[in-house]
C-alpha cells in the first residue's frame, strides 16, 4: 500500500468510530491528567513550604554571643554563594515617646546590610535615613513613613515600617525601633545572613566576623532567628525524595496496558487485514498513526490542563513546575504507542480463525 492510503485508512479508522478514538484519548487524558496533576500538586506543595519558610526567615541565621565587626558582617552578602542579605544589630537604649511618657520601647541599632532584610518588600527601599518601626508600632502610634516623632532622645524620623510576625522568628523585632548606623561604629552583638537554599560554608562565613582580641579564640554559636521551623530542612533533599519522582514510569507501565489493550480488541479485524493482503509493514503504520491521533490528542490535552493548572496554582516559576509535571503524559502517550505497534507486530494471519472463535 502506499503511504497515502496507509494515511487515508488510519484516518477514516479514527473519524467513522473503527478506532474508538474518543474513548482511547478520554482514557490517556484521565490517566496523564491524574498522574501529572499529582504530581503537579506535589512539587507546588513543596514550593509553597520553602516559600513559607523564606516569607517567616527561617532562612536566616545567626551568630550570637560574640563580638561582631559590622563591616565583615555586612561583606558576607558579597561573597560567592554566599547569603543574600547579610547585617549586624546590637541592642540601643530604652526610647520613650514624648505622647506617652510613662511607655518605654526597645531600640535597636543595625547595619545598613540588615534594612535590607526588613525591607522584604521588593517595593521599599532600604532608607537609612530614619528610624524604621514595626507595622504594630506603627498602628499604634498612628506613624508611617516620613513622620516626626519627639522622643526623650530628641526627635527622630521614620525611615521605614517593616513587618514582623508571630510566626516563630525572635520577637525582639515585633514591636521595637531600629536604628540604622554606620557598620563602622563599634562591634555589634549578632550578625544575621539570610541564605535560600542553605550552604554548609554559612556557619563558617558567619563564624568569620566574630571580633579576636587578647588571643583568645571567638566566641559565640550559630542559631536561626525563627526556631519555629526545623533546623534540619533541605529543600533540594525533599525535591529529590519526593514520592511522585515515579509518576512518569508509573504512568509508562499503564501505557503499555493501554496500547496492548486497544490493539487486543481489534486483533480479529487485523488478522482479517493481513489475510486480504495488507503488509505487515503497512497494518504496524496503520495502527501507529491511529494510535498516535487519539493518544496524542489525550496527550494535547491533558498537557494544556495540567499547565493551566500550574498557572493557577504555583507562587512562582510555573513553567518550570510545568515542565515536570507533563512529563507524565508525554511518558504514558509514548507507552501507548510504542506498545500499540509492538502487539500489532505480533499479530500474524494464522492467527485469524483462533481469534474468530473466541469473539
Amino acid at each position: 500500500m502506499r503511504l497515502e492510503s496507509i494515511l487515508s485508512e488510519a484516518m477514516r479508522n479514527v473519524s467513522c468510530g473503527t478506532a474508538r478514538a474518543v474513548s482511547m484519548a478520554l482514557a490517556v487524558l484521565l490517566v496523564g491528567g491524574l498522574f501529572g496533576g499529582y504530581e503537579a500538586m506535589s512539587v507546588i506543595a513543596l514550593q509553597d513550604d520553602a516559600a513559607a519558610r523564606i516569607r517567616a526567615n527561617a532562612d536566616v541565621a545567626t551568630l550570637v554571643g560574640a563580638k561582631v565587626d559590622g563591616v565583615t558582617c555586612d561583606r558576607l552578602s558579597s561573597v560567592p554563594d554566599g547569603p543574600s542579605v547579610s547585617g549586624a544589630m546590637r541592642s540601643g537604649p530604652q526610647i520613650v515617646f514624648a505622647a506617652t511618657p510613662g511607655r518605654d520601647v526597645a531600640s535597636y541599632e543595625v547595619t545598613p546590610g540588615l534594612l535590607h532584610l526588613l525591607a522584604s518588600d521588593d517595593t521599599m527601599s532600604a532608607d537609612a535615613g530614619g528610624v524604621w518601626i514595626s507595622r504594630d508600632m506603627a498602628g499604634d502610634f498612628g506613624l508611617s513613613v516620613g513622620s516626626v516623632v519627639q522622643t526623650d532622645q530628641g526627635t527622630i524620623r521614620v525611615g521605614g515600617v517593616y513587618d514582623w510576625d508571630n510566626d516563630g522568628r525572635d520577637t525582639r523585632f515585633a514591636y521595637a525601633l531600629v536604628v540604622p548606623v554606620s557598620s563602622w561604629e563599634g562591634t555589634f552583638e549578632e550578625c544575621w545572613a539570610k541564605q535560600w537554599p542553605t550552604s554548609d560554608d554559612l556557619d563558617a562565613l558567619l563564624y568569620s566576623t566574630a571580633v579576636v582580641s587578647g588571643g583568645e579564640s571567638a566566641k559565640g554559636g550559630v542559631t536561626r532567628l525563627n526556631k519555629g521551623f526545623d533546623s534540619h530542612y533541605d529543600a533540594g533533599g525533599s525535591y529529590h525524595s519526593r514520592m511522585t519522582r515515579w509518576m512518569p514510569f508509573v504512568a509508562g507501565s499503564v501505557g503499555l496496558l493501554i496500547g496492548w489493550m486497544a490493539v487486543r480488541r481489534r486483533r480479529l479485524e487485523y488478522a482479517g487485514a493481513l489475510h486480504s493482503g495488507q503488509s505487515k509493514e503497512a497494518l504496524v503504520l496503520t495502527i501507529a498513526v491511529e494510535t498516535s491521533v487519539w493518544a496524542g490528542l489525550g496527550t494535547l490535552a491533558s498537557t494544556s490542563l495540567l499547565t493551566a493548572l500550574c498557572a493557577r496554582l504555583a507562587s512562582d516559576d510555573f513553567a518550570r513546575i510545568a515542565a515536570i509535571a507533563i512529563r507524565t503524559p508525554i511518558a504514558l502517550c509514548a507507552a501507548v504507542v510504542v506498545s500499540a505497534v509492538a502487539s500489532g507486530a505480533w499479530v500474524r494471519e494464522s492467527q485469524l480463525f483462533r481469534f474468530f472463535k473466541r469473539r
